[in-house]
């Protein structure tokens, strides 16, 4: 594998990888500790002590597998979106893009400072804006991967005969997988699982067996109050449970500061039992008698009223568990 001048990559200090049992064991005291060790609860980069010389950020989280960081302004606040790039002697594979043409093409860049191979596999994880906007960015010939729902979502979205004139291309899947697809990519094997719906419905995560990588996507805001203006929330729990009972070192979130394994993991046992504490509290509001409104000024969630984006995700979180307990969510 060639390199060029390549640009500063982070190891992400896997002797801090801490043992947690057999999969689907709680965090050990070891990962608990590291946790509370850990920088604020945010996933505002500038509270992590980071600046803008440090963006983007490539981890290295596994031989040949990074986590690409980059700043993300959204909702009024400041958090970071991540990707993921795995490289091999037959290509690259990334999953999810940056929000816009400027953004995936600072990522597309950044891959060519990390090896000659080209971009052959774009992974649609998240079929939001924020992780697609800018997807005509990579190669044309590159196949780009989605599930069935994601797919139609971006289909449509492509059709729209109302998108402005001047909006980036979107760019439809041109491989629609299941629920566990297995590429093999240059020797290695990697896993695309849809392990339910949670965030957008059709969320894949990637697995890369060599190097028990899972990248997240969506389905994990590190840090970030749970954002369900398109789940399925009591669903989403049950997914984040499959993902916890995985053989994983890495757990690599979708938004949210790149830290240890083991505060990633930790990280991640916080992000689901804070998905079902607001499906806990809305189900016992709406079964009280008030309005979602009357709810989200009522409801408060403890530690997570710290995490970012609460104040705008908050509110749309109480209405969408509202409207999977009155059944009105999309088949």
């Amino acid at each position: 594998m060639v390199r060029r001048s390549s640009p500063r990559v982070v190891w992400l200090a896997l002797p801090l990888l801490v043992a947690c049992g057999a999969p689907g064991d709680t965090p050990s005291d070891a990962a608990v500790a590291q946790a509370e060790a850990a920088g604020p609860e945010t996933s505002d980069p500038y509270e992590h002590g980071y600046t803008d010389d440090d963006y983007p950020r490539v981890i290295e989280v596994a031989e040949a597998v990074y986590a690409y960081e980059q700043i993300h302004p959204t909702g009024g606040e400041i958090i970071t979106t991540v990707s993921l790039i795995v490289v091999t002697p037959e290509g690259v594979l990334v999953a999810d893009g940056q929000e816009n043409v400027e953004e995936t093409q600072r990522l597309v860049d950044t891959i060519a400072g990390l090896t000659d191979q080209p971009i052959t596999h774009v992974v649609v994880a998240s079929d939001h804006g924020d992780h697609t906007g800018g997807n005509s960015a990579f190669p044309s010939g590159a196949r780009f991967l989605a599930h069935p729902t994601s797919a139609a979502i971006l289909e449509a979205s492509a059709a729209n005969p109302h998108r402005p004139a001047d909006a980036p291309s979107v760019v439809v899947p041109t491989d629609i997988v299941g629920e566990d697809t297995v590429l093999e990519l240059g020797g290695r094997e990697i896993h695309l699982l849809h392990l339910g719906r949670a965030h957008t419905g059709g969320d894949l995560v990637v697995y890369v067996p060599e190097g028990k990588v899972l990248f997240m996507s969506e389905t994990y805001l590190k840090h970030i109050f749970p954002a369900m203006r398109s789940a399925y929330p009591s669903e989403w729990v049950a997914m984040l449970d499959r993902s916890l009972e995985m053989d994983v070192d890495v757990y690599v979130p979708g938004h949210g500061v790149m830290e240890s394994p083991a505060i990633l993991e930790a990280g991640l046992v916080s992000f689901r039992d804070a998905v079902q504490r607001v499906v806990e509290e809305a189900t016992r509001f709406h079964g009280e008698g008030l309005s979602a409104e009357a709810a989200a000024e009522a409801a408060t969630f403890g530690d997570i009223e710290r995490w970012s984006l609460r104040d705008s995700q908050k509110p749309r979180a109480i209405q969408r568990v509202y409207m999977e307990l009155n059944g009105e969510l999309p088949g």
